[in-house]
């Protein structure tokens, strides 16, 4: 982890889940999210306490457990509030609730794990209770109700909003949990005129255009493979099956319920397009094309 100063208050931790960190004061900061897990919360705390400061808040983007794997560790030892937006908030109290939606009932043992499940952390409303010289934005689409943080700096944390060439060209499919409003979210980012923009995993940059356009192009790349996935008639773990094969991908049990609700969310995205439709033959459920 490296602390990279970006603003006159604004700094960010260099990790594979990036982390803001806002001066809102000569002692005291906020943190922007806190990493996969209590290793990682216990570097940030070593970062911040070797410039002497103190952390007095955390802002969670959004509930995933790479975002707010740090923060058990970091509130029980600073004391410090944790905000989080919506249903964030409570999926941040309760973190259970991650892996049993992506799996759509209890989680078994595979699946209760760091990557999938973070400790609990209290938590309180982010409305009206951030400091002066942040304010926050919702970013639908990846997760319920994530949102992105804009400094006094004009520098904007963007979550999970956009995804890096990198990941892209190695996964191809990332996680989406409302298509719809996804594609709603980069129309927005496209609107902003920030300084600096710092993608949760993605590198810092002044200009967002063309990984909002490579984001939009492999969504819509998705759309058309599952569209035409379903020419015939086709369950969808027959889907599923096709788009890891196309893509060469892996299945283990944590690709099976990311990729997985991802793929369900591209079906209901469809249905609701009226570009597909559903039957239940056999006591099977298939999707096909109108």
């Amino acid at each position: 982890m490296e602390l990279v100063k970006v603003g006159d208050r604004t700094y960010y931790i260099k990790n594979a889940t990036n982390i803001g960190v806002y001066k809102i004061d000569d002692n005291n900061v906020y943190l922007i999210d806190t990493g996969n897990d209590k290793e990682a919360g216990k570097k940030i705390l070593k970062i911040i306490d070797e410039q002497g400061w103190n952390v007095k808040g955390i802002i969670n983007t959004h509930s995933n457990a790479d975002h707010i794997g740090g923060n058990k560790v970091i509130q029980d030892r600073t004391n410090s509030s944790v905000l989080a937006y919506g249903i964030e908030k409570t999926f941040t109290e309760f973190p259970m609730l991650e892996s049993s939606f992506l799996y759509g009932g209890y989680p078994f043992k595979d699946i209760r794990n760091k990557f999938l499940l973070a400790k609990e952390s209290v938590v309180t409303s982010i409305e009206n209770n951030l400091p002066e010289g942040l304010e926050y934005f919702t970013l639908k689409g990846h997760f319920f109700d994530m949102i992105g943080v804009k400094t006094s700096d004009d520098v904007y944390f963007l979550a999970d909003s956009l995804f890096s060439e990198e990941t892209i060209t190695k996964y191809h499919l990332f996680f989406i949990y409302d298509v719809k409003e996804y594609l709603n979210t980069l129309d927005y980012l496209s609107t902003l005129n920030g300084r600096l923009y710092i993608p949760s995993h993605c590198d810092v940059t002044s200009d967002i255009s063309s990984l909002i356009e490579l984001n939009r192009n492999k969504v819509n790349e998705i759309i058309n493979r599952i569209y035409n996935a379903c020419e015939r008639e086709i369950t969808f773990e027959c889907i599923l099956k096709y788009i890891f094969d196309e893509y060469g991908l892996v299945m283990n049990a944590n690709q099976y319920v990311l990729v997985g609700s991802t793929i369900k969310s591209y079906l209901s995205y469809l249905y609701d397009e009226n570009k597909l439709c559903y039957e239940f033959k056999d006591n099977r459920m298939v999707w096909k094309q109108v």
